[in-house]
């Protein structure tokens, strides 16, 4: 016998609107702020005049919960799907104003030519233009006649048939008449069969994450001060990204302003660094994991709801309890000690450009550990040393990058049984023993992905070890990978093609070495054994062909530096093959010789 998981129930615009309004449906913003062009907005009124279906509305009920006192309250119903078209005709019809994706209040004015039947956008030439409505909220005003806006446009438009456009305004006030369903998932499903449902309706077939739903959770609480933190969350991470908005909030947002939340994101607006510019998913799963010692977000809904995991049943105090701790731990995330020191740890092991940094879930499980070894008492060295290691770690072995939630569960909770330290100390060990550089790396290291992590670990060992770039003398990988320096093919791409070799073939990341623009150009696509050969002539005295190596110790020394083996200066230039062979056991082997580096 199947459940019924959803109730559908058709309703006129104007009471969508009014459930809108009174708070009977939350808009929880998920797809914060508002991001429809206004066209678009235009388009949804024209298709509603039209008669054309706009799609369902997807409700999800929040679940009833057990007050203090004993009694239960009847949960909101959450929008969660539609709250771009809700806040559409919201900002059209009742001239509400919304948060643009820049962050801007503005309203949007959607104009009306009665005598066409045609919406637009307003312009400065429609204001000009008595035929147009310049904004159809002053006909869907409460106190608006149908009478006297047909006498006003009449004396305006004098040749215009007055009964017609009595009709066409009387046309068009109907639009909140017309009927839009609503689906209302029920309160006691789980958000994999919510997401599921959401996905086979929803026409766009967009997927929402457990973070969206999360938010969804938060932004419509005000008793616990949801409202405030989603802001706060929103906030934080546009200023990363934009940290001129700050003046804006301060002076645009004055409620938020007041809060707590403000000075402690004060420091950001001095800031422009974008090695780690966290979305709120980030900051979700950073403060959740860290403070509750769970690592699915799912689990934070549930929380939020009040959810007892023992009873099954829903508590005011478990939902309090759950706001305050979140609220914890997004305030230790925006924390301006804390997240510089993640940015200098990070740094400091070599990521020190945002194109190294290609695991977002491996920063995040890295601030997770830093927050937590904070937590613990641990000494600053060693909190640096037990993140640098694991995030390393997680770069090599690709810890986090699928099922990520999972991942982070697992390592929270063994975490939370064994101690940071011992357990992080523990995974290391086992993920990476001795036969992992010499036997495993390698073999990884037989991809064409400029992209890979072992690629991304040896640029990262490069620059904590200073090396210079192929065949510069002064400039170091990190001085390259600052200005985007050129990845040369150490086997010329156009001679290896000439070879019959295939795109896979030829950009596999053992031909690549971080270079100078200049020498690039200069090699070109002359075979190894010709430039090779003629850089040891330069170094024997010979005319400067190839940067400003000039003696051959500095080749020698350089060639280690970018782990080209030696026998090159000999005239010994290997095959192809079996060049990427020997290098890619020399990159792992630098790598490894990098990795012990961060462990001491």
């Amino acid at each position: 016998m199947s459940t019924q998981r959803f109730s559908v129930t058709a309703h006129p615009i104007d009471t969508l609107l009014a459930f809108a309004k009174s708070g009977e449906i939350a808009i929880p913003e998920i797809q914060r702020p508002f991001v429809w062009e206004a066209t678009k907005v235009r388009n949804l009124l024209d298709s509603l005049y039209q008669g054309y279906p706009v799609g369902y509305l997807i409700a999800w009920r929040n679940p009833n919960i057990r007050l203090k006192d004993g009694t239960t309250s009847a949960g909101k119903r959450i929008l969660i799907d539609g709250q771009q078209r809700v806040t559409a005709l919201m900002a059209a019809l009742l001239g509400r104003e919304v948060l643009t994706k820049d962050y801007e209040t503005v309203r949007i004015r959607i104009a009306f030519h009665p005598g066409k039947e045609e919406f637009e956008v307003y312009n400065p030439v429609i204001a000009k233009d008595a035929a147009w409505i310049a904004d159809i909220a002053a006909v869907f005003h409460p106190d608006a006649s149908l009478i006297e806006l047909t006498d006003t446009y009449s004396e305006k438009n004098p040749d215009s048939d007055r009964r017609q456009v009595s009709r066409i305004f009387e046309k068009l006030r109907k639009i909140t008449n017309i009927q839009v369903g609503l689906i209302e998932l029920a309160e006691n499903l789980d958000i994999e069969t919510v997401t599921e449902i959401f996905i086979r309706v929803n026409s766009a077939g967009t997927e929402l994450s457990q973070a969206d739903f999360a938010m969804s959770k938060i932004a419509v609480n005000e008793s616990y001060g949801g409202n405030l933190l989603r802001k706060a969350i929103d906030y934080f991470c546009h200023l990363t990204v934009a940290p001129e908005f700050y003046s804006r909030i301060e002076k645009g947002d004055t409620k938020f302003a007041q809060s707590e939340f403000l000075p402690k994101m004060r420091w950001l607006k001095d800031v422009n660094d974008d090695l780690y510019d966290p979305t709120y998913t980030d900051m979700l799963r950073v403060a959740f994991t860290s403070k509750f010692g769970r690592g699915k977000l799912k689990d934070l809904v549930a929380l939020l709801s009040g959810r007892n995991f023992e009873t099954r049943e829903h508590e005011e105090a478990i939902a309090e309890e759950s706001f305050s701790m979140l609220k914890e731990g997004i305030l230790d995330f925006m924390n301006k000690t804390h997240f510089e020191r993640l940015i200098m740890v990070l740094r400091s092991t070599g990521f020190l450009v945002s194109q190294l940094i290609r695991s977002r879930n491996a920063v995040n499980f890295a601030y997770i550990l830093y927050l937590r070894g904070r937590a613990e008492n641990l000494p600053s060295d060693e909190i640096e040393r037990m993140v640098r290691r694991w995030y390393a770690m997680s770069i090599l072995t690709k810890r986090y990058s699928s099922n990520p939630e999972t991942a982070f569960d697992v390592d929270i909770r063994q975490i939370e049984s064994h101690g940071t330290a011992d357990y992080t100390d523990t995974v290391i060990e086992n993920e990476l023993p001795d036969s992992f550089w010499t036997g495993m790396l390698p073999q990884l290291m037989d991809t064409s992905s400029s992209i890979s992590p072992y690629f991304i670990a040896y640029q990262a060992a490069q620059v904590r070890l200073g090396d210079k770039g192929f065949l510069s003398t002064n400039i170091t990988v990190q001085d390259l990978l600052l200005v985007h320096g050129d990845k040369h093919h150490i086997y010329p791409r156009k001679h290896l093609k000439i070879q019959g070799h295939t795109r896979g073939s030829y950009n596999q990341i053992a031909n690549f070495v971080i270079t100078q623009s200049e020498i690039n150009i200069a090699i070109g696509a002359k075979p190894p054994e010709q430039y090779f050969s003629e850089l040891v002539e330069q170094c024997n005295g010979g005319e400067k062909r190839y940067g400003g190596i000039a003696k051959l110790t500095e080749l020698k020394a350089n060639l280690a530096d970018n782990c080209i083996p030696e026998s090159v200066m000999d005239g010994e230039t290997p095959d192809y093959e079996k060049f990427l062979t020997i290098r890619r056991k020399l990159m792992a082997l630098k790598i490894r010789v990098w990795f012990d580096i961060l462990s001491k």
